[in-house]
């Protein structure tokens, strides 16, 4: 298999004048096994679009799930997909547009200017610098990049631009500005540091499942305090004073496409400690990223398919009824549904389908419990058994009403959980990262299976705290005061 292939939505979009490349359609390569074992494939994504829960977008998110090397990646999707988010990283890239721009004597139009981007290379001299940096910043094979003059030059507005939209001079000039990308060893960007003593708990009062219950917040305040931190309570009306704090610990649901997103990536962008990262948000809210990453990792779960509307019935030929049904994105059992017969599979699809290009199927494992093993900076951390809803397949039941019924747990020692439970656990959760997770898993005949990946897991005074107690919240507050204090003394030697 080659060492790079480039995804195009349609056999069309690579027209017969083209360069003779390994190209690969996303169907394929969504479709395809066979790209799962290559872990050091270097992917190039031009699909017409990246929107979320687009074809493309799920090029990039299995991309990832896979071990591949892939522009643009989910985040940089994000990022360019909100003004938002990209502006809080075009600060710096302001500076070095001015530079550039303020010296242009070719006609360059008084109060705007648009240049456009191929991986890196702009095809102006003298604007070069600026072009690497911005891709740096923004990885992705093509960018029309707009620039305002407002006093100073200024990036007003930076776009994904699909190849079907390039001329015939911008083609050559994307194609050579490829040859030189492909012929490069592949770097990562650098991440900033700052090394502060301050931390921020993102909360929403009004939220109706929040993943820590008042008391549990006051919790973290007072571990805190005894672990030397000056804590707040903050909410999202607070997002411009964010940097004013060396830490973040999101205890609020969080979204794709939402403010919790907004201010994980801010506070990533800003050298902060923060638990949720953006790269955990990206990786455990879409169920279609999990469902790759377990299968590439050859970690245990129920049978899934991962179906578009063209292969729906591939489901009930691969998976007995009744069948479980999933949105890619949902929390607190939402968007999880139970098919019985056909029928219902393609009642449930069509409304779906709506939302999301793909979608899951899985076989339907009843247990009286689910687990649901912590796992904190790579450790085990605590360990409940959450029991379905009276007369009811999920934890929580949602009626019709907007009212909610959650069924019992048992919280227990880690070390009272069995050890395969636990093992498996871990394993998930370090395929997403080193932050805090949730791992839920069933036992079955066949061993335990883990059903999802929660970056956000409830750690409610009462429940989860049931075994260590306060230990529990000076344990993820320790976790994040260690980040720093790493940070801290790596600065110290790196000082002449």
């Amino acid at each position: 298999m080659a060492e790079h292939i480039l995804l195009v939505e349609q056999p069309s979009d690579w027209k017969p004048g083209f360069p003779r490349l390994p190209v690969v359609t996303a169907r394929d390569y969504l479709a395809s096994g066979d790209y799962s074992a290559h872990r050091q494939l270097r992917v190039i994504n031009l699909c017409r679009s990246y929107r979320y829960l687009s074809i493309g977008y799920y090029c990039s998110l299995l991309a990832e799930a896979r071990g591949h090397k892939v522009i643009p990646t989910v985040r940089t999707i994000q990022d360019l997909s909100s003004r938002d988010i990209y502006n809080l990283s075009t600060e710096e890239l302001n500076a070095q547009a001015q530079k550039s721009l303020a010296r242009r004597k070719d006609g360059l139009v008084p109060t705007a200017y648009e240049l456009t981007i191929f991986v890196g290379h702009c095809g102006v001299k003298e604007l070069e610098p600026l072009a690497r940096q911005i891709f740096e910043a923004f990885r992705c094979p093509i960018l029309r990049v707009e620039f305002r003059l407002h006093g100073t030059w200024r990036i007003g507005a930076i776009k994904a631009l699909p190849i079907d939209g390039l001329t015939a001079e911008q083609e050559d000039e994307f194609f050579a500005a490829l040859e030189r990308y492909l012929s490069q060893r592949w770097r990562q960007p650098r991440a900033r540091l700052t090394y502060k003593y301050d931390l921020a708990i993102l909360h929403d009062p009004a939220e109706e499942l929040p993943p820590s219950n008042p008391k549990a917040l006051q919790r973290f305040v007072r571990a805190g305090k005894t672990l030397g931190l000056n804590v707040e309570l903050i909410q999202r009306k607070d997002y411009g004073r964010l940097a004013e704090y060396d830490a973040l610990l999101i205890r609020e649901t969080t979204q794709i496409g939402h403010h919790t997103f907004r201010f994980a990536k801010k506070a990533d962008s800003e050298g902060m400690a923060v638990i949720d990262d953006p790269d955990s948000i990206l990786r455990c809210t879409n169920k279609v990223y999990l469902a790759e990453l377990l299968e590439a990792n050859r970690v245990p779960r129920p049978k899934t398919l991962i179906l578009r509307r063209e292969t729906l019935l591939d489901a009930e030929a691969e998976i007995d009824y009744p069948i479980v049904v999933k949105i890619p994105e949902g929390s607190f059992s939402r968007g999880v549904f139970k098919a019985a017969d056909r029928t219902e599979l393609q009642r449930i699809a069509a409304k779906l389908f709506k939302q999301s290009d793909l979608i899951l199927a899985q076989e339907y494992l009843y247990t009286e419990f689910d687990w649901r093993i912590g796992i904190l900076g790579r450790r085990p951390l605590y360990a409940c058994k959450y029991f379905m809803s009276e007369a009811h397949w999920q934890i929580v039941r949602h009626d019709g009403d907007g009212h909610h019924e959650e069924g019992l747990f048992e919280t227990v020692s880690v070390v009272a959980a069995p050890a395969a439970v636990v093992r498996t656990a871990l394993k998930a959760a370090n395929l997403i990262g080193n932050g805090l997770y949730g791992v839920d898993l069933k036992v079955t005949d066949r061993g335990p299976v883990v059903i999802e990946v929660n970056d956000n897991p409830n750690l409610d005074a009462g429940v989860e705290d049931k075994v260590l107690g306060d230990d529990l919240y000076r344990a993820v507050i320790g976790e994040l005061v260690a980040r720093l204090d790493r940070r801290r003394s790596s600065v110290g030697r790196s000082r002449p």
